[in-house]
Formats: C-alpha cells, structure tokens, sequence
C-alpha cells in the first residue's frame, strides 16, 4: 500500500467533518469506469540501484500468465455486484490504472483517487513476485485492487487488539518476497489506522485486505502467537458488504433530471451519492456548483458509446466553498453529474444547480 499525503490539511475544521472528510476522500463515484493497463514497451522499467554503487534495469512489463491473474482479480471484484466497472486498455494515456510487474519490489497500489495524482507514465500498481507461483495468489491481485478502491489494510484496524513482536515482524518481512525497509514494514503492518477507516467496529480477520502472518508474529492476542493469522482466502462477506455501502450495483437508481436554472435540493447520509442527468439543448459552456454548508466531490461524465466518460472532478471537502465544475457541454449528448456527499453541517441544506 502506498499512500499520498492528505490533499490538503484540514484546519479550522471541527473533529466530526474532518473524519467523515479522511473516511470518503479517496473513494470514487459511483459508476465510475476505471480503465487499467499492463506496462508492454521494452523501455518500461527503471534501473535499481544497489547497496554496491550498481545499478540494474527492472522491467515493468509482465508476462502473459501473470496477466491473466490479476485481470481475475479485476473480475472478482466486478462479480461481487458493485457500481464500479473496470476495463482493460491498450493504451497507459487513457488508463486510470497502469500495472507494472518490477521483481523484488513488493505488491502495492495508490489508495483509490491517490492514482490521478501520479504521473501518466509511473505505475499506480505493482506485483513484485510470481501471481503463478500458486492458487492463492489471486488474492495478492484482489488484495491491491482493493486498495485502488479506497480501502486500507485491515490487519492496521485498531480494534483487532494485535500486539506484534516488532522484532520478528521487521526480520520477517526484511526478507523475500516483500525486502521491505523498516520504514515500510511500520507504515504496512505495525501503524494503526484511524477507526474511522475501516470496517465498523469489528475486526474481520478473513478480510482480503488481511495480510497472511506466520506463527511467531503476534504477542498477543494469544491464540494467534502460535498459530498466525491465515485469512479463509477471497473476498469476505464483510468485505461484501462494505464495498457495497460505497459502490451499490445500480449506481443510477433514483437518478434525477438536471436542467438549467433549476436548483435540486437533496438529503443523503455521509459516504452517499446523487446522480444527475444532463441532456443540453443548446451546446455552450455550463456551470454546475453545489450549495449550501457541506463537503461534496462533484464528477461529470459523459456518455460515449454506452460507456461513461469522466470529464471533470471537484473536490470541496474542508474548505469554504462550494464544488464547481464548468464544462461546454454539446446538444444532444447525454451527461451524469455525481456528488457524494461527505458532510453537511444541516441536513437538506446541500443542493445542485445548472446553469
């Protein structure tokens, strides 16, 4: 897992908004189709260098099998019924996703919206080991997509009681396949996440975002010092569940037309979305801001050929003002304006106009 700085710092903002803003920030709209590449040219890659002064080329590119696992990883979080699509592209300029296969550099992802702020030839995604070396190893590739959906590692939730031998976590983890520093190690297994993260108030120790612990590990709780934590492999029940509370399959349900000059007001819980319809008449540059006491990200998409097509994003969330997006929208078109809300100081006071 690798993880940008917060967008920006949350000051002045009371303890309540600044969690439900760190909870949404990084998830998508809903409906959102997230396009993903493998990396292909013999010049992808980057040269490693060692402890010695040398230095060594890695390649990105990754071989068909290996492939083939993660688009199953793709397809298994599409079989579970949510409202994100992924699709596989030729081309890393129209890809949101650009997986990359360097050896001996570990398996991690950006933190779901994380990826659009890398470069358009890095790699949001790497698979540093052989996802052919075993069945299990689907669940490496389910695992980081995953967290390019939004969400941390479960073994970090704070209500798991876990006291690690800190001693053996570094020595175990130092080694292959993962040859993390002790920097990384803290920030992927020892740090706890902020509640607020993660799945309700339970530890799901079959979760897919669990990392597999050898015996030796853990202090405490007791019945796992022994025996290690083996999660029942693929995607939980609960795991089900909360991905469904941000990516519900129909993405559209209940979608409201958006037409100029006509203010739609709406009341949704934090973490919920509205969807707009927008079908100009007259092609031209529009507005569409929100308003009222509230933190939204507004993202614009249109529809081509069937597909939705995200055009423009705005993220509000901790500042004094209101999400805009302008955009020239062409007559006869069909557009979709999605806001999730993150907070709102009044409930009904948020709403959406057009003009």
């Amino acid at each position: 897992m690798r993880e940008e700085p917060p967008q920006r710092p949350l000051v002045g903002v009371s303890p309540q908004r600044a969690k439900l803003i760190r909870d949404n920030e990084n998830k998508w709209a809903n409906g959102t189709v997230l396009r993903y590449y493998f990396f292909d040219k013999d010049t992808d890659g980057e040269h490693v260098r060692f402890t010695d002064g040398t230095t060594e080329f890695r390649t990105w590119k990754g071989p068909a099998p290996q492939q083939e696992v993660v688009r199953r990883g793709f397809r298994a979080w599409m079989d579970v019924g949510i409202g994100i699509k992924f699709d596989e592209v030729s081309s890393r300029d129209n890809a949101d996703i650009r997986v990359g296969f360097q050896a001996d550099d570990g398996a991690w992802s950006y933190i779901g919206r994380d990826i659009t702020r890398q470069a358009r030839d890095a790699r949001t995604m790497n698979f540093g080991w052989d996802l052919t070396a075993g069945p299990d190893e689907v669940d490496t590739a389910i695992h980081e997509i995953g967290h390019t959906l939004g969400f941390p590692h479960e073994h970090q939730n704070p209500n798991t009681g876990i006291e690690w031998d800190e001693d053996a976590v570094y020595a175990a983890l130092g080694g292959p396949p993962n040859n993390w520093d002790r920097a990384t190690t803290f920030h992927n297994i020892i740090r706890k996440i902020p509640a607020y993260t993660v799945q309700g108030s339970n530890w799901d120790s079959d979760s897919v975002m669990h990392y597999p612990f050898e015996p030796g590990l853990i202090l405490r709780p007791p019945q796992f010092r022994a025996s290690g934590i083996r999660p029942a492999g693929g995607i939980s029940a609960r795991d089900r569940a909360w991905v469904q509370t941000f990516y519900p399959a129909n993405p559209d349900a209940g979608i409201q037309t958006l037409k100029p000059f006509e203010s739609r007001a709406f009341s949704i819980a934090p973490g919920r979305q509205v969807n707009f319809l927008i079908q100009p008449t007259v092609t031209r540059v529009y507005e569409m801001r929100t308003f009222g006491q509230s933190d939204t990200v507004a993202v614009l998409f249109e529809d081509v050929n069937g597909q939705q097509v995200r055009l423009a994003t705005d993220d509000d969330s901790g500042e004094d003002r209101n999400a805009r997006i302008q955009m020239r929208l062409i007559a006869g078109r069909k557009y979709t304006l999605r806001v999730r809300l993150y907070y709102a100081n009044r409930t009904g006071d948020t709403a959406v106009m057009l003009w």
